[in-house]
């Protein structure tokens, strides 16, 4: 893997010493874990108090969604007349948890379900019509997506002359033209009066539950103790993490709870998958997104996706743990796919500079594996902080898988240039599209064009958010306790950058060959950092005695039972006058 071709720019963080002081005085929280929120652009009382109290009843209410009246409705018929409901669900860890969810609620309170998940690896443009072909086939007159269908207008008039009815339930930005259909649940729909636009397909999914239960208790067909929703939640938390959900508002109630459920599921299928993927601690949203959200997806990308839904609806232990085996087996071949295509795309790189020189990356080939294209755009993506487009090609049709940073949001671009386009469909920071081998050259030039007019050098540039400055006297346990008000860290709820001066005590050491250990001490106290991925600079500090300015992550490591303060080294700078 090469690294960036630029250190990136440290953006200092906004200072507000008497908004500073109002935190302080209020919450009586730590000085620096004020000053993050003053960072972070907090500008009421109220909006912190919910940010770091916030509960379960703090939850919106679900029949916010317009059309929440006329979905339950619809359920609820078919549970009276005991018709056949389909769950559709896309193929990620955020499709597969709102199938599983919606598929064992629905069995809970007496529906007769089904579920169905299309192969992710198909090149079909529409998947829909193969779930219908599966509902007629069992007989199912209601079928309910999840986390897709917004942007399926044909298929579900294609389900209506077949007397299917649809409810479609969904994240994804739409499209002009909406499905006609029984209800509409997505919360990105224009003029939605739902509160939370950054809710997951797996939130939508949990909000027709929660109504659900609302309705058949306001009835009287169900007792309140019948259905603990929070039994849920650990779902919630695994596909909103997964899919990149924004930790903040509603979600981030949803996935602090969720990870409280996780802690003690009794999903055996679950449990299982945290034992082969060496989950022994707390669990956090780093260990579902690089552990439990990768073997997940390898199913969608080089297997059968179903096994995901039942892993998760799993009771028979011996079932689980050969299902869970299985999972760890794709993941360790999804994961040779994509070192070999993850080295073509550098190779390729490496073999044509120019490539770089544009605002966006659009690469094309016929030997990729489509299944595994979205982790490599998001890499590129990340790598050289522009837009990235990564298509397989395969029997000349290009499936795309589109990253991107946030000064250039994907759809508008695609909806311009949708008549290149077979089928496309996402958010503005991460989207697919399905697209004629012929038509790339074309798309890729108007692509770069358009990344070109609206792109400054400035955005091209890799930048490092700070948060607060920090003295290591303040990295005390209490801090650490303080600090951890702000978790769980994600998507737009990250773990705080701060930055601080110390000296390097002596000459940073590598570990396990790529990662870098520092020494460091500032007014006399003394504390070890860990730069992942950082070996290959070295060579850069490598002497004792020398000033730096660091910007880090505090987190409390554990080591045969003891405790210490480590700091997560995430870039270092020599001071002028060191040099």
């Amino acid at each position: 893997m090469r690294h960036t071709t630029h250190d990136p720019l440290w953006v200092y963080p906004r200072i507000d010493p008497i908004w500073h002081q109002a935190i302080v005085e209020e919450f009586h929280i730590h000085p620096v874990t004020a000053q993050i929120l003053v960072a972070r652009g907090f500008t009421t009382l109220d909006e912190i108090h919910h940010y770091l109290y916030a509960k379960l009843p703090d939850l919106l209410d679900p029949y916010l969604f317009e059309d929440m009246d006329k979905a339950v409705t619809r359920i609820l018929q078919a549970l009276h007349l005991k018709e056949k409901i389909l769950i559709y669900g896309d193929n990620d860890v955020d499709g597969i948890t709102g199938t599983a969810l919606l598929t064992e609620f629905l069995d809970y309170i007496g529906a007769s379900v089904d579920f169905y998940i299309p192969n992710r690896t198909s090149l079909k443009q529409s998947l829909i019509l193969d779930a219908l072909d599966y509902a007629a086939a069992a007989s199912c007159s209601l079928l309910i997506t999840v986390d897709c269908g917004i942007n399926s207008a044909q298929e579900t008039a294609a389900a209506a002359k077949r007397h299917i009815d649809v409810i479609v339930t969904d994240h994804h930005e739409p499209t002009d033209k909406l499905p006609h259909c029984i209800a509409t649940l997505n919360p990105k729909l224009k003029n939605s009066s739902y509160p939370n636009r950054d809710l997951t397909g797996v939130g939508v999914a949990f909000k027709l539950a929660h109504a659900i239960t609302n309705q058949l208790i306001a009835d009287g067909e169900m007792p309140p103790s019948k259905v603990d929703l929070k039994r849920y939640l650990d779902l919630v938390a695994l596909g909103t993490v997964a899919d990149m959900g924004a930790l903040r508002g509603e979600n981030r109630i949803l996935v602090r709870y969720g990870l409280k459920q996780l802690k003690k599921t009794r999903r055996i299928g679950l449990s299982k998958l945290f034992s082969i993927s060496e989950i022994k601690t707390e669990i956090t949203p780093m260990e579902i997104s690089s552990k439990i959200a990768p073997r997940l997806n390898s199913l969608g990308r080089i297997d059968d996706p179903k096994k995901g839904v039942e892993l998760l609806l799993l009771r028979d232990p011996i079932e689980a743990e050969a299902l869970a085996k299985d999972l760890d087996l794709n993941n360790i071949e999804r994961q040779r796919i994509e070192r070999r295509d993850s080295e073509e795309v550098e190779q390729l790189l490496s073999q044509s500079p120019e490539i770089l020189k544009e605002s966006a990356i659009i690469l094309a080939s016929d030997k990729w594996h489509p299944g595994i294209i979205a982790i490599i755009a998001a890499r590129i993506a990340k790598q050289y902080n522009r837009p990235t487009i990564i298509i397989a090609i395969e029997h000349g049709i290009g499936k795309g898988s589109a990253r991107t940073i946030p000064e250039f949001p994907l759809l508008p671009i695609f909806r311009e240039n949708s008549d290149l386009l077979l089928n496309f469909g996402g958010h503005d920071f991460a989207a697919g599209l399905t697209i004629k081998q012929e038509e790339i050259s074309k798309f890729k030039e108007k692509f770069l064009a358009a990344a070109a007019d609206q792109l400054k050098a400035l955005d091209l540039l890799t930048k490092l958010h700070l948060d607060a400055e920090v003295n290591f006297q303040d990295l005390t346990f209490d801090f650490m306790e303080s600090l951890s008000l702000l978790e769980p860290f994600g998507n737009e709820n990250p773990a705080p950058v701060l930055y601080s001066r110390a000296m390097q005590t002596w000459s940073p050491k590598v570990v396990g060959k790529l990662h870098l250990k520092f020494y460091l001490e500032e007014n006399e106290r003394a504390l070890e950092g860990i730069g992942f991925g950082m070996a290959h600079r070295r060579p850069e500090i490598c002497q004792p005695h020398l000033p730096l300015q660091l910007a880090f992550t505090p987190h409390i490591n554990n080591f045969l039972n003891k405790s210490s303060i480590q700091l997560h080294i995430r870039d270092f700078q020599k001071p002028k006058t060191a040099d």
